[in-house]
């Protein structure tokens, strides 16, 4: 697998929300509470959403330094 595709697989919005669906799912089912599960999801997205960000402004930095060669 290239590293374009890993990245682009990071940066995918679906596996992203698929994962906090997956992980406040298992919180449930372990007797977690509802506001734990909640909160565990809305971290996973932010920090899904923070990767993202980054992971596209890394891109476009070395693009632009490849430019200057």
């Amino acid at each position: 697998m290239k590293k374009e595709e890993i990245l682009r697989k990071l940066t995918s919005r679906k596996l992203w929300v698929a994962l906090a669906a997956f992980v406040s799912g298992l919180i449930l089912a372990f007797g977690g509470s509802e506001g734990a599960a909640e909160t565990v999801s809305g971290v996973i997205l932010q920090g899904a959403a923070v990767l993202g960000y980054l992971l596209a402004e890394g891109l476009a930095d070395a693009a632009n330094t490849e430019g200057r060669r």
